[in-house]
């Protein structure tokens, strides 16, 4: 196991700057009001950069920028924009570490997380989506023998997005790839708490792309965001809702049948609940354990739960880092405080960690796992922690109701050595990803309700032409 350097210091593999004003048309342009705010890393609690603070101005002057490079984006074959979409994902692939570094240290998840999965994940997203356009048709209709319908795709011009912080670099691949495939130019606002890395990756992939096709305005939602979403400049595509997290994992009695490799898997699948520190809405939240098994196999979850390495999350052999902000932080507390009051019993964790030395002002939390009722606050609402609450069930009728008994269930897991009886309960429950014997706490770029093609087609509309002849 090896420890990266923070950003800055003697030997590390990236560096920040003092300061991050907009990037818009190409080049940083400071804030129109000259507001900036501080960036803490989690990892420590200390300030290590400023950014600018964006307001109406800087948006309307992103979105200038955009419309006025948008028609000649727009104008590059399919084929030109698919080779620039893989030179991004070469330069990501060639900057890796110092793209990890810098997201781990603004973010507080574990590097590991980031180089193995985030990354990766980024790449094939461009990829992805470079080889969806190159592949794209468009279509024919003879109406009559005189008359011929042609439909072609075609961007839809200006999109502006907003990019959440749990997974800043991912998230952004996941905005921009399919945006720039389609030949749209791009308004980037990332969340006011992981602003600085993505501008890491910008200052990578730059000169690729003609000025104004990807621009970068930092700030608050209340002053930037919501007005980037609410713009009547950028088009509309569709979003789906996100019901928030409190997926859940369902475990049937007979997977404690032996003691094996199947039953060691299924305690590594429990503690999925604490990847990305809890701070994803697939991570499994709720915990379902059928009542035969219920006591043996939580106390062995228990245990492997404590076993879970909570460290520097620069250090490769760490599992679990920090939550994102202070204000996560005291959230997910406030949650076990709560979860205390309403009567839940603490079965390990459940405290902040002091991590010591310069990590003991960072924004640590101890996996938890509670017990109680099904009811209870904690099993209902989002947490976005590394928080499980368990609950037992009796049958599979009990097991299903209990999972489909929440307005948040993005996703849930399934653990069984019934074939049978785990594709059953994948059919009913309510959930748009259902995980059968494993458990992926990311959401994987076409894994799930749609694929590239389907996504690149909300960023393009459909233009129709009627030939007579």
């Amino acid at each position: 196991m090896a420890r990266y350097a923070a950003p800055g210091a003697r030997g590390s593999v990236v560096s920040y700057r003092d300061r991050y004003d907009h990037f818009i048309g190409g080049e940083y342009v400071p804030p129109a009001k000259g507001g900036y705010f501080t960036d803490p890393t989690p990892v420590t609690g200390e300030v290590f950069t400023e950014v600018a603070r964006g307001t109406a101005e800087d948006v309307e002057r992103a979105l200038d920028a955009a419309h006025g490079a948008a028609r000649r984006w727009a104008r590059t074959s399919p084929a030109e924009r698919a080779t620039v979409l893989d030179e991004v994902a070469d330069r990501i692939e060639d900057h890796l570490e110092a793209l990890a570094v810098a997201e781990t240290w603004e973010s507080g998840k574990p590097v590991r997380e980031v180089l193995t999965t985030d990354l990766p994940l980024a790449v094939d997203c461009f990829r992805g989506f470079a080889g969806a356009v190159r592949a794209q048709e468009g279509g024919i209709t003879q109406i009559r023998d005189d008359l011929v319908a042609y439909r072609f795709p075609q961007p839809l011009g200006v999109v502006g997005r907003l990019v959440p912080w749990n997974f800043p670099l991912l998230m952004a691949a996941w905005q921009l790839a399919p945006a720039l495939a389609a030949g749209n130019a791009v308004v980037l606002k990332p969340a006011e708490q992981t602003p600085a890395s993505i501008h890491v990756l910008v200052g990578l992939v730059a000169d690729l792309l003609p000025p104004g096709v990807v621009n970068v305005v930092n700030g608050f939602g209340a002053e930037a965001g919501m007005l980037l979403a609410a713009s009547h400049r950028v088009a509309r595509t569709p979003v789906a809702p996100k019901p928030g997290g409190k997926s859940a994992i369902v475990f049937f009695a007979d997977v404690a049948a032996r003691r094996d490799a199947f039953y060691d898997k299924a305690l590594e699948g429990f503690t999925a609940f604490a990847l990305n520190q809890g701070e994803g809405s697939t991570c499994p939240s709720r915990g379902l354990v059928q009542s035969p098994i219920y006591d043996e196999f939580l106390a062995d979850a228990t245990e492997r739960t404590e076993a879970v390495k909570q460290g520097h999350p620069l250090d490769t052999g760490t599992v679990i880092g920090a939550q994102t902000s202070r204000e996560q932080l005291d959230k997910v507390l406030a949650y076990l405080e709560m979860g205390r009051r309403e009567g839940a019993r603490v079965a390990c964790g459940g405290e902040r960690a002091d991590l010591g030395g310069e990590l003991s002002g960072g924004y640590y939390v101890t996996p938890t796992i509670l017990e109680g009722d099904h009811k209870m606050r904690v099993f209902q609402e989002e947490v976005f922690g590394p928080v499980v609450s368990v609950t037992r069930f009796d049958d599979f009728d009990d097991a299903v109701k209990t999972v489909n008994d929440t307005p948040c269930g993005v996703g849930a897991g399934v653990w069984s050595r019934d074939g049978g009886l785990a594709y059953r309960a994948g059919r009913e429950i309510q959930a748009s990803r259902v995980w059968v014997n494993n458990h992926h706490a990311y959401p994987r770029s076409g894994v799930g309700r749609e694929d590239h093609r389907v996504v690149l087609d909300h960023y393009q509309q459909t233009k129709s032409m009627l030939v007579g002849f």
